[in-house]
């Protein structure tokens, strides 16, 4: 599969930002012909309350500075997402670990489901269920019970081998000690990192056919 990098909404934060920004810019304006007016148009014999003016100098700095500072923010956020779409580029190749349960399968076979699950602690019997979108239960199996991490790699069949349609597929992870009490447990999904994307002002990484943010990779595997 041919890795690509694509930004399909890594300037909307700036672009939003900056909309804003020309907005109050033109507040800005508009206050100064507003002021410049009624400085030039005032009566002689009764001139502005100096109160009165001194206020509107007041609201006038005070909108200045927040010009500036909109100005300034402009900059911080796109130098932020540049920098974190330049850090999530760096990922393509690489096979990685997300926080998540969730992968998406294809039909053809081209992409597996790939999990790891951890168990904090001995446990007498794991039971391990992959559901389809719609919760229906597809796939299940017995884990290991042993404390720590395992993987489990489901290639989107049956028993009998048959294919399920293409689609996100979750793993379900119940693990009981000897007890009946339930251990917790924590689920990763691994794969191949194949392309980057900004979305809504997140870095994506796509495994397969997954999408999972930059933020919740934990860990770059070998």
């Amino acid at each position: 599969m041919t890795a690509s990098v694509t930004s399909t909404t890594s300037s909307t934060t700036s672009t939003s930002t900056s909309a804003k920004s020309s907005g109050l810019s033109a507040n800005y304006d508009t206050f100064l012909k507003l002021l410049c007016a009624q400085l030039k148009n005032q009566n002689p014999l009764s001139p502005t309350d100096a109160t009165q003016f001194t206020s509107q100098l007041v609201q006038y700095s005070n909108l200045e500075q927040q010009v500036k500072t909109n100005s300034k923010l402009d900059s911080v956020l796109s130098s932020l997402s540049a920098s974190s779409f330049t850090n999530g580029a760096s990922y393509i190749g690489c096979v990685v670990e997300a926080a998540g349960n969730s992968v998406n399968v294809k039909s053809d076979g081209t992409v597996s489901a790939s999990w790891n699950y951890e168990l904090d602690s001995k446990a007498s019997s794991v039971k391990l269920s992959v559901t389809d979108s719609a919760g229906k239960v597809v796939w299940t199996g017995s884990g290991d019970p042993a404390v720590g991490t395992h993987a489990l790699v489901w290639n989107g069949t049956d028993s009998s081998g048959k294919a399920f349609p293409a689609g996100d597929y979750t793993l379900k992870v119940t693990a009981l000690d000897a007890s009946g009490a339930a251990i917790e447990t924590s689920t990763t999904i691994k794969g191949k990192v194949t392309a980057v994307s900004s979305n809504g002002g997140n870095t994506m990484l796509e495994l397969g056919g997954t999408n999972v943010k930059l933020s919740d990779i934990t860990r770059l595997a070998a």
